[in-house]
């Protein structure tokens, strides 16, 4: 089910994804569910791939995530965050934020 929600759209789906194949070993799997959840607004995976990159550079092996792929996601990610904002949603975190305490 949750490859069926990834390829729907659904980035946490994706992120889950890129988790359990990082778990598995597979590094380059794992770093391109991360960049299509990152250029869909996730969060945690544009900071899965920004700390891989750090230490893949730091232990000088293998290269999952390029500079390329790392600008890509940045780049991504941001427009996706630009496109989710509207006068509807600040007004509902603001609201959530005063009124019950969570944002």
């Amino acid at each position: 089910h949750l490859e069926e929600a990834a390829i729907g759209g659904h980035p946490s789906a994706r992120h889950d994804l890129g988790r359990n194949e990082y778990t598995k070993g597979n590094m380059e799997r794992a770093a391109k569910h991360w960049i299509i959840a990152a250029n869909q607004g996730h969060d945690t995976s544009l900071e899965r791939l920004m700390k891989m990159f750090k230490l893949e550079r730091l232990e000088g092996g293998r290269r999952s995530v390029s500079e390329e792929d790392l600008a890509d996601a940045l780049r991504g990610h941001q427009s996706a965050v630009v496109a989710t904002k509207s006068p509807q949603r600040e007004a509902a975190a603001a609201f959530f934020e005063e009124y019950i305490g969570c944002g």
